[in-house]
Protein backbone atom coordinates (compact mmCIF):
# COMPACT_ATOMS: atom_id res chain seq x y z
CA UNK A 1 0.00 0.00 0.00
CA UNK A 2 0.95 3.53 -1.01
CA UNK A 3 0.10 6.05 1.84
CA UNK A 4 1.06 9.65 2.38
CA UNK A 5 2.91 9.30 5.76
CA UNK A 6 4.23 12.83 5.32
CA UNK A 7 0.73 14.72 5.41
CA UNK A 8 1.39 18.22 6.50
CA UNK A 9 -0.34 20.46 9.01
CA UNK A 10 0.35 23.37 10.91
CA UNK A 11 3.45 22.36 13.00
CA UNK A 12 4.84 23.40 17.08
CA UNK A 13 7.67 25.39 17.15
CA UNK A 14 10.96 23.68 16.17
CA UNK A 15 12.53 21.83 19.28
CA UNK A 16 16.09 23.38 19.77
CA UNK A 17 18.61 21.34 21.91
CA UNK A 18 21.01 22.64 22.99
CA UNK A 19 25.01 20.65 21.85
CA UNK A 20 25.71 20.33 25.65
CA UNK A 21 22.38 18.67 26.29
CA UNK A 22 22.47 16.19 23.72
CA UNK A 23 26.23 15.66 24.87
CA UNK A 24 25.01 14.20 27.89
CA UNK A 25 22.48 12.09 26.50
CA UNK A 26 24.69 10.11 24.29
CA UNK A 27 24.81 6.67 26.08
CA UNK A 28 21.67 6.92 27.98
CA UNK A 29 20.64 3.65 29.32
CA UNK A 30 21.61 0.43 30.34
CA UNK A 31 21.15 -1.38 26.76
CA UNK A 32 23.26 -1.36 24.52
CA UNK A 33 22.05 -0.40 21.15
CA UNK A 34 22.84 2.48 19.26
CA UNK A 35 19.86 4.77 18.71
CA UNK A 36 20.26 4.47 15.26
CA UNK A 37 20.89 0.90 14.42
CA UNK A 38 18.39 -0.04 12.13
CA UNK A 39 20.49 -3.61 11.34
CA UNK A 40 18.78 -6.57 12.83
CA UNK A 41 15.60 -7.37 14.68
CA UNK A 42 15.66 -5.13 17.56
CA UNK A 43 14.91 -1.40 17.88
CA UNK A 44 15.31 1.20 21.47
CA UNK A 45 11.97 3.44 21.98
CA UNK A 46 13.61 7.29 21.95
CA UNK A 47 11.18 7.55 24.79
CA UNK A 48 12.02 5.49 27.14
CA UNK A 49 15.07 3.74 26.19
CA UNK A 50 13.87 0.11 26.36
CA UNK A 51 15.32 -2.11 23.36
CA UNK A 52 12.83 -4.47 21.92
CA UNK A 53 11.20 -6.26 18.75
CA UNK A 54 10.66 -3.79 15.62
CA UNK A 55 6.92 -5.11 15.23
CA UNK A 56 6.06 -3.60 18.18
CA UNK A 57 7.36 -0.21 17.36
CA UNK A 58 6.71 2.84 15.05
CA UNK A 59 9.12 4.47 12.93
CA UNK A 60 9.72 7.98 12.66
CA UNK A 61 11.93 9.90 10.14
CA UNK A 62 12.83 14.08 9.51
CA UNK A 63 11.75 15.15 7.11
CA UNK A 64 13.40 18.06 4.67
CA UNK A 65 11.39 20.70 6.25
CA UNK A 66 12.77 19.77 10.08
CA UNK A 67 9.30 17.85 10.75
CA UNK A 68 8.73 14.22 12.33
CA UNK A 69 7.26 12.58 9.99
CA UNK A 70 5.77 9.01 10.87
CA UNK A 71 7.04 6.21 8.70
CA UNK A 72 4.84 2.95 8.89
CA UNK A 73 6.23 1.19 6.04
CA UNK A 74 9.93 1.58 7.13
CA UNK A 75 11.11 2.06 3.51
CA UNK A 76 11.72 6.29 3.78
CA UNK A 77 15.45 7.38 3.51
CA UNK A 78 16.88 8.92 6.53
CA UNK A 79 17.70 7.98 10.25
CA UNK A 80 14.67 6.39 12.22
CA UNK A 81 13.59 7.19 15.45
CA UNK A 82 11.40 4.70 17.33
CA UNK A 83 9.28 5.01 19.62
CA UNK A 84 6.96 1.92 21.31
CA UNK A 85 3.42 1.71 20.05
CA UNK A 86 1.73 2.67 22.94
CA UNK A 87 -0.23 5.94 24.09
CA UNK A 88 1.70 7.04 26.85
CA UNK A 89 5.20 6.27 25.10
CA UNK A 90 4.12 8.51 22.29
CA UNK A 91 3.02 11.53 24.24
CA UNK A 92 6.61 11.56 26.04
CA UNK A 93 8.44 11.65 22.53
CA UNK A 94 6.21 14.56 21.82
CA UNK A 95 7.93 16.20 24.69
CA UNK A 96 10.21 18.67 25.21
CA UNK A 97 13.40 17.70 23.26
CA UNK A 98 12.83 13.83 23.31
CA UNK A 99 13.00 13.63 19.04
CA UNK A 100 15.35 16.63 18.78
CA UNK A 101 17.79 14.63 21.33
CA UNK A 102 17.25 11.61 19.01
CA UNK A 103 17.97 13.37 15.59
CA UNK A 104 20.57 15.38 17.05
CA UNK A 105 18.71 18.57 15.44
CA UNK A 106 16.16 21.03 15.77
CA UNK A 107 13.07 19.44 14.81
CA UNK A 108 9.13 20.45 14.68
CA UNK A 109 6.80 18.03 15.94
CA UNK A 110 3.35 18.22 14.86
CA UNK A 111 0.79 18.89 17.82
CA UNK A 112 -1.85 16.47 16.10
CA UNK A 113 0.86 13.56 15.78
CA UNK A 114 -1.02 11.30 17.63
CA UNK A 115 -4.31 11.69 15.83
CA UNK A 116 -2.73 11.63 12.72
CA UNK A 117 -0.82 8.14 13.38
CA UNK A 118 -4.10 6.61 14.52
CA UNK A 119 -5.58 7.98 11.35
CA UNK A 120 -2.79 6.41 9.19
CA UNK A 121 -2.88 2.82 11.05
CA UNK A 122 -6.45 2.70 10.63
CA UNK A 123 -5.98 3.31 6.78
CA UNK A 124 -3.41 0.49 6.84
CA UNK A 125 -5.55 -2.31 9.35
CA UNK A 126 -8.99 -1.59 6.89
CA UNK A 127 -6.54 -1.93 4.02
CA UNK A 128 -4.70 -4.85 4.84
CA UNK A 129 -8.18 -6.74 5.81
CA UNK A 130 -9.24 -5.77 2.19
CA UNK A 131 -6.25 -7.20 0.39
CA UNK A 132 -6.99 -10.23 2.61
CA UNK A 133 -10.83 -10.69 1.28
CA UNK A 134 -9.49 -10.37 -1.87
CA UNK A 135 -7.13 -13.00 -1.55
CA UNK A 136 -9.62 -15.35 -0.37
CA UNK A 137 -8.56 -15.30 2.74
CA UNK A 138 -11.91 -13.55 5.09
CA UNK A 139 -15.18 -15.57 5.29
CA UNK A 140 -17.58 -12.77 6.36
CA UNK A 141 -20.98 -12.87 8.00
CA UNK A 142 -22.58 -14.46 11.51
CA UNK A 143 -22.98 -18.21 9.97
CA UNK A 144 -20.16 -18.39 7.47
CA UNK A 145 -17.87 -17.31 10.58
CA UNK A 146 -19.38 -19.82 13.27
CA UNK A 147 -19.37 -22.57 10.20
CA UNK A 148 -15.14 -21.58 10.01
CA UNK A 149 -14.62 -21.49 13.34
CA UNK A 150 -16.20 -25.03 13.66
CA UNK A 151 -14.42 -26.47 11.06
CA UNK A 152 -11.11 -24.99 12.11
CA UNK A 153 -10.82 -24.46 8.24
CA UNK A 154 -11.34 -20.88 6.56
CA UNK A 155 -13.43 -21.61 3.52
CA UNK A 156 -13.95 -25.51 1.29
CA UNK A 157 -10.21 -27.58 2.86
CA UNK A 158 -8.75 -23.35 3.50
CA UNK A 159 -6.15 -22.92 5.97
CA UNK A 160 -7.59 -21.99 9.62
CA UNK A 161 -8.48 -19.30 11.47
CA UNK A 162 -6.28 -17.18 12.78
CA UNK A 163 -8.25 -13.57 13.80
CA UNK A 164 -11.45 -12.86 14.24
CA UNK A 165 -12.93 -9.19 13.39
CA UNK A 166 -15.56 -8.15 15.53
CA UNK A 167 -17.37 -4.63 14.64
CA UNK A 168 -17.30 -2.66 18.03
CA UNK A 169 -20.94 -1.70 18.09
CA UNK A 170 -22.23 -4.88 16.50
CA UNK A 171 -24.49 -7.05 19.02
CA UNK A 172 -22.94 -8.00 22.39
CA UNK A 173 -24.41 -11.35 22.26
CA UNK A 174 -24.01 -12.44 19.07
CA UNK A 175 -20.43 -11.21 19.29
CA UNK A 176 -20.17 -13.23 22.58
CA UNK A 177 -22.14 -16.43 20.34
CA UNK A 178 -19.19 -16.37 17.86
CA UNK A 179 -16.06 -15.92 20.06
CA UNK A 180 -17.04 -18.83 22.70
CA UNK A 181 -16.68 -20.71 19.05
CA UNK A 182 -13.14 -20.03 19.62
CA UNK A 183 -11.94 -18.57 23.10
CA UNK A 184 -8.52 -18.44 22.11
CA UNK A 185 -8.51 -16.48 19.26
CA UNK A 186 -7.34 -13.29 18.67
CA UNK A 187 -10.24 -10.67 18.54
CA UNK A 188 -9.95 -7.35 16.35
CA UNK A 189 -12.66 -4.74 17.16
CA UNK A 190 -11.31 -1.35 16.74
CA UNK A 191 -13.96 -0.39 13.67
CA UNK A 192 -17.43 -0.11 14.09
CA UNK A 193 -19.45 -2.18 11.60
CA UNK A 194 -19.73 0.54 8.41
CA UNK A 195 -15.77 0.83 8.21
CA UNK A 196 -15.18 -2.86 7.91
CA UNK A 197 -18.41 -3.30 5.59
CA UNK A 198 -16.45 -0.43 2.89
CA UNK A 199 -13.53 -2.77 3.74
CA UNK A 200 -15.07 -5.90 2.69
CA UNK A 201 -16.89 -4.51 -0.05
CA UNK A 202 -20.44 -5.65 1.64
CA UNK A 203 -23.56 -3.43 3.06
CA UNK A 204 -23.30 -4.58 6.15
CA UNK A 205 -20.32 -6.49 7.85
CA UNK A 206 -20.10 -7.51 11.72
CA UNK A 207 -18.59 -10.53 11.90
CA UNK A 208 -15.48 -11.88 9.70
CA UNK A 209 -12.62 -14.58 10.22
CA UNK A 210 -8.96 -14.76 8.70
CA UNK A 211 -7.40 -17.44 7.40
CA UNK A 212 -3.65 -18.05 9.15
CA UNK A 213 -1.11 -16.56 6.76
CA UNK A 214 0.92 -13.66 5.90
CA UNK A 215 -1.96 -11.38 5.62
CA UNK A 216 -3.04 -12.15 8.80
CA UNK A 217 0.04 -12.06 10.59
CA UNK A 218 0.56 -7.93 8.79
CA UNK A 219 -3.00 -7.14 10.13
CA UNK A 220 -2.54 -8.82 13.53
CA UNK A 221 0.70 -6.28 14.07
CA UNK A 222 -1.30 -3.29 12.56
CA UNK A 223 -4.31 -3.75 14.42
CA UNK A 224 -1.70 -3.93 18.03
CA UNK A 225 0.04 -0.84 17.00
CA UNK A 226 -3.37 0.59 16.87
CA UNK A 227 -4.76 -0.54 19.75
CA UNK A 228 -0.97 0.83 21.79
CA UNK A 229 -1.96 4.12 20.45
CA UNK A 230 -5.63 4.12 21.02
CA UNK A 231 -4.36 3.36 24.98
CA UNK A 232 -6.13 1.17 27.85
CA UNK A 233 -9.84 0.45 27.06
CA UNK A 234 -11.64 2.47 30.36
CA UNK A 235 -9.69 5.37 28.79
CA UNK A 236 -11.19 5.22 25.40
CA UNK A 237 -14.47 4.04 26.80
CA UNK A 238 -14.31 7.53 29.27
CA UNK A 239 -13.02 10.21 26.26
CA UNK A 240 -14.57 7.99 22.88
CA UNK A 241 -18.15 6.31 23.72
CA UNK A 242 -17.84 5.86 19.97
CA UNK A 243 -14.99 3.23 20.42
CA UNK A 244 -15.91 0.15 22.09
CA UNK A 245 -13.23 -1.65 20.76
CA UNK A 246 -10.10 -3.69 22.49
CA UNK A 247 -8.11 -4.29 19.55
CA UNK A 248 -5.95 -7.48 19.09
CA UNK A 249 -6.84 -9.29 22.10
CA UNK A 250 -9.76 -8.45 24.56
CA UNK A 251 -10.77 -7.69 28.33
CA UNK A 252 -11.38 -12.23 28.16
CA UNK A 253 -8.00 -12.76 27.63
CA UNK A 254 -7.43 -13.58 24.33
CA UNK A 255 -4.18 -13.12 23.40
CA UNK A 256 -2.47 -10.93 20.61
CA UNK A 257 -0.86 -12.02 17.72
Amino acid sequence: MTERNDERTPTAAADAVPDQELAQDEGAGTDRLPADDEKGPLRRCIASGTVGPKEGMIRFVIGPDGEVVPDLEERLPGRGLWVTADRDALAKAMGKSVFAKAARRAVKVPPDLAERLERLLERRCLHALGLARRAGHVLAGYEKVREALRANQVGRAGPPPALLVEAADGSLDQRGKVTALAPSLPVIDLFESAALAAALGRDHAVHAVVARGRLAAGLAREAARLRGLKGPQEDRDAHQESDKGWGVGDKAGRPAM
